[in-house]
């Protein structure tokens, strides 16, 4: 009984040698990474099992060749579990780090979720607040003339529109951020595209004085993309650029081929992006400051989120930088 008390007390020494200084090094490392903390954590259990194991055969409770088959065992049992710890502990801290990425994406989604909603309220709110203004003044005979009436319908239909494009836009958005987008894809003609895009908003561009226009030495590429969604991307770059280029002002839709891949660009003479909005532009419901009293053309500001999301669901990309008097939108497809 005495002996294996003995043993005990001297395992237990020794093992204290190691644990004690290992126990200080944990307690600076706990702000490292968790493979740091996990491969020293491993170390000092190898090292204390190690101490006891000396610690007992320098009190001469176990023999020479005990001794020597302890010593050769340990290190190389060390040796594996320092491995396996450190593995464990880059596993670990992967799926840390995923898991804290998760979170603040799901603090970013809930915050723009929250946005969305407020800026979605608001843009209902006013068109529907005319809309029932102008029904009541109909309803209670506050306007009998023909010509006022017919102005009151024009208003009523054109304000039903806009609700229309809203609802559009939301159900589109909700369709990428749900990853339910199905892209048939197959050959496209860019061209052909741009020539949809350029006749839907010349209705639009006219009414504003914006001159429409594509380079003479446009060489539109044939690209592989789902026809309706890349429509859906062109047309709302044309239509954002026309919206806030001031009258006489021009938009240019370029586009082509190069080492990189096929790309499109639409220009236009707005006067330029502030530099702080530049990163901004393509989040949803965003507008820039010249948009906090839209007129009755301006969109939901899901216009250009809808861009990003279809361009990236071709496995594309689309920037936005200023150039010359204006800015540039230029997606880039994937070759």
């Amino acid at each position: 009984m005495r002996d294996v008390l003995l043993i005990g007390l001297a395992a237990l020494l020794g093992a204290l040698v190691v644990c004690v200084p290992g126990a200080i090094a944990l307690r600076f490392l706990q702000r490292r990474s968790i493979t740091a903390n996990v491969g020293v954590l491993v170390l000092v259990v190898v090292l204390a099992v190690a101490a006891g194991v000396l610690a007992v055969a320098e009190e001469m409770f176990i023999s020479g060749h005990d001794l020597q088959v302890v010593l050769i065992v340990v290190p190389i049992a060390g040796v594996l579990s320092l491995a396996i710890g450190l593995w464990m502990g880059r596993r670990m801290a992967r799926a840390a780090v995923w898991a804290a990425d998760a979170r603040h994406r799901e603090r970013e989604l809930e915050a723009s979720r929250r946005q969305l909603i407020a800026w979605v309220s608001h843009d209902l709110r006013t068109p529907l607040a005319g809309m029932r203004a102008m029904a009541e003044a109909l309803e209670d005979g506050v306007v009998d003339d023909a010509e006022s009436m017919r102005e009151y319908h024009h208003r009523l239909r054109m304000e039903a529109d806009r609700m229309a494009r809203l609802v559009d836009d939301l159900f589109e958005l909700s369709r990428i951020h749900a990853g339910a987008l199905n892209l048939t894809v197959a050959d496209v003609g860019l061209g052909d595209v741009v020539s949809d895009a350029l006749a839907a908003a010349s209705p639009i561009a006219t009414s504003r004085s914006v001159r429409l226009r594509t380079p003479v030495h446009a060489a539109w590429p044939t690209v592989k993309a789902s026809e309706r969604e890349l429509g859906r991307v062109v047309a709302n770059l044309v239509l954002n650029a026309v919206r806030y280029t001031p009258p006489d002002g021009t938009v240019t839709i370029d586009g082509g081929r190069d080492a990189a891949g096929p790309w499109l660009a639409v220009s236009d003479t707005c006067g330029g992006i502030p530099e702080a909005d530049l990163d901004r532009v393509f989040d949803v419901a965003f507008r820039g400051s010249r948009a906090r009293t839209p007129d009755t053309g301006a969109g939901g500001g899901l216009g250009l989120a809808i861009v990003r999301g279809l361009v990236e669901a071709h496995g594309g990309t689309v920037a936005a930088r200023n150039a010359g008097d204006g800015c540039r939108f230029e997606v880039r497809l994937p070759a």
